[in-house]
């Protein structure tokens, strides 16, 4: 039997933390590296910070960020509206439907988007007219493709359709993600295959395709920079005006640069709280169960006292 002085040592035994020293020393090491690189940039003339905050706000600069989100935002929705379509073309048992989606997804998946934004943008070249007819009632509608493939639907029509070639992917992946027996469970409730991708397939897959489209939702703003080389006034063009006529090329690209982490940090916090959303059910499970653990050095001192 164990001694009153034995039971009240092991009771005061205390738990001590192993000690990363390595951990600290390369955290320290990072922060002086830090520090250096941020000091060079405040007190580098070079960068010509004030005029950096005057050009930040200027009419030209704000009209050019208007100009990538809208690029953005009609891209991304459009995009992810055809490829979804396509995803589930790709899914149906028509070997047609299927043949023409991953046909679609190959040729645009495979092309770079420049070429893509290039060949829009000189489609009059293969068809210098564009018309409407029908049998026995002639030509209802003809037009200049010069005259309807403007610059900016030139970069409308490349943006979308290579987006819905990324997009299609993403979504069909994540309607993949969702198991066979949810599928029967939702027949045996007599639903029909509409309410079955609606209230079932759906919710579910959002989960496997939120974090994916986030990601390409940002890398699609990125991308909307490829329009200022047929002269569309985005951010990055805007800029470009601006330093040819004053010659102050790195600070307005450094402007560009700050518009451009300001709005994807922006859609990074936005994509956090839709896919925490999604994702309530899984994340309010965890936190229950996280409460009720008990912390580990309360346990082990149960265990002592239970065993003395």
């Amino acid at each position: 039997m164990n001694s009153p002085e034995s039971v009240n040592e092991r009771d005061t035994l205390r738990i001590v933390g192993k000690r990363y020293y390595g951990r600290w020393i390369s955290a320290f090491i990072v922060l002086l590296l830090l520090l250096a690189a941020a000091n060079s940039m405040v007190h580098n003339p070079r960068f010509e910070w004030q005029v950096i905050a005057d050009s930040f706000t200027t009419e030209s600069i704000l009209n050019g960020v208007l100009m990538t989100l809208q690029l953005t935002a009609i891209s991304v929705i459009l995009g992810f509206a055809g490829g979804t379509v396509l995803a589930l073309m790709r899914l149906s048992s028509n070997p047609v439907l299927v043949s023409v989606s991953w046909a679609y997804t190959w040729f645009f998946r495979g092309v770079p988007m420049l070429v893509q934004l290039f060949l829009w943008y000189n489609i009059a070249a293969l068809y210098p007219t564009v018309s409407i007819s029908l049998p026995g009632l002639g030509e209802l509608w003809s037009t200049s493709a010069n005259t309807l493939i403007s610059p900016f639907s030139a970069a409308v029509i490349a943006l979308v359709m290579h987006q819905a070639a990324y997009a299609a992917e993403i979504v069909r992946a994540g309607i993949q993600s969702v198991g066979n027996g949810q599928l029967e469970a939702a027949k045996a409730l007599g639903y029909r295959p509409a309410e079955i991708f609606r209230y079932t397939v759906l919710p579910q897959a959002m989960r496997a395709i939120l974090p994916p489209a986030g990601n390409e939702m940002i890398g699609q703003l990125k991308t909307t920079a490829v329009v200022s080389v047929i002269s569309l006034q985005d951010v990055l063009f805007s800029a470009q005006i601006i330093y040819q006529r004053t010659y102050q090329v790195i600070p307005l690209l450094l402007v560009a640069t700050l518009w451009y982490l300001l709005m994807t940090s922006v859609l990074s916090v936005g994509q956090y709280y839709v896919e925490r959303y999604f994702a309530r059910g899984i994340t309010r499970g965890e936190k229950r169960r996280w409460i009720k653990r008990k912390p580990a050095a309360r346990v082990l001192k149960e265990e002592r006292v239970g065993h003395g």
